[in-house]
């Protein structure tokens, strides 16, 4: 890997694999995600179902590529890792940070920062589970307050994960206030004498701007998340303009891609959440996106982007 080197975050019911692929050709990070995934699903009737989903289809395009997972029992954690670990993939990540309620009040996500012990527990499961794969950690600062960061940051030492991704922000802040990088870069400080490599999270807004993030902070790694959602091409570190036409080019590319692989799946409807990503940033663009919102299949894109 160089240092920095760039991952793309996992963000639900975005970074699938159409999106993945789409990145890819925009401008490749040196890592990929999925979005988080249930190990209680996994071990349940369902597992076949969750399997088949698109988030979970890997192309070569899309390696290296790392699946996360969410949960709070250990050895669901282990029997999750153990499947991963014979599809392939190239890593487990545990995540240790969603703040969202529905994922805390079963004690996953962020909730697990009030639990070392627990914590702790998940990560020697998975380990376990996931053999000769690297098993990694995404979290945040804290639970309540950034000044828990150290005990809760030595606590997963302690574990030898083989990366941890420290998210800027408390399990209270959500996405609100700035991501706080100096405490990021005490976390640094902490896992300088072990083998743990550590990722920066929160409020990149491009390439040269992570690249001076780790500079200031020495972290390893910058993860990069909603920001690309404006701009596929973030990775490349093209400073150039991406012209109208290509832009428009890749719209049609990803709507064809998501049409494959969520027919009879999901409605069309649910592509719209991309278009922000190819149809700004120019004259009256924001009308156009209206337009092309209305569209109920990737020929419909086709043909609005024809007629404009």
């Amino acid at each position: 890997m160089p240092k920095p080197f760039f991952a793309l975050a996992p963000m639900l019911d975005i970074t699938d694999s159409p999106f993945r692929q789409m990145v890819a050709k925009c401008g490749k990070p040196d890592v990929f995600y999925t979005w988080f995934i249930s190990v209680d699903g996994l071990c349940s009737a369902g597992k076949d179902n969750i399997l088949r989903q698109p988030n979970l289809k890997i192309t070569p395009k899309e390696r290296p590529i790392i699946v996360q997972l969410f949960g709070k029992d250990p050895e669901k954690f282990e029997k999750s890792a153990r499947i991963f670990s014979k599809l392939g993939f190239d890593g487990i990540d545990i995540n240790m940070g969603c703040p969202h309620k529905d994922v805390m009040k079963i004690g996953a996500g962020a909730e697990l920062i009030k639990n070392p012990k627990l914590a702790r527990e998940i990560i020697k499961a998975a380990k376990k589970g996931a053999g000769n794969i690297p098993v990694s950690i995404k979290t945040r600062v804290g639970f309540y307050k950034a000044s828990e960061m150290k005990n809760w940051i030595s606590e997963l030492l302690r574990e030898k994960p083989a990366a941890i991704c420290v998210h800027g922000r408390t399990a209270k802040h959500k996405f609100g206030g700035t991501s706080d990088w100096k405490i990021i870069r005490e976390a640094v400080k902490m896992a300088e004498n072990s083998d743990t490599v550590i990722i920066g999270n929160g409020d990149i807004g491009s390439r040269q701007e992570g690249i001076i993030k780790a500079q200031e902070s020495g972290v390893d790694g910058i993860m990069i998340g909603r920001a690309i959602l404006g701009n596929p091409w973030m990775f490349s570190g093209n400073k150039e303009e991406i012209s109208k036409e290509e832009r428009l080019k890749m719209l049609v590319k990803h709507a064809v891609l998501f049409e494959r692989y969520y027919k009879d799946k999901k409605s069309f409807g649910n592509f719209r959440k991309y278009l922000r990503s190819y149809a700004s940033g120019f004259d009256k663009s924001k009308e156009f996106r209206m337009k092309l919102m209305e569209a109920k299949s990737a020929k419909e894109i086709h043909d609005i982007i024809v007629a404009v």
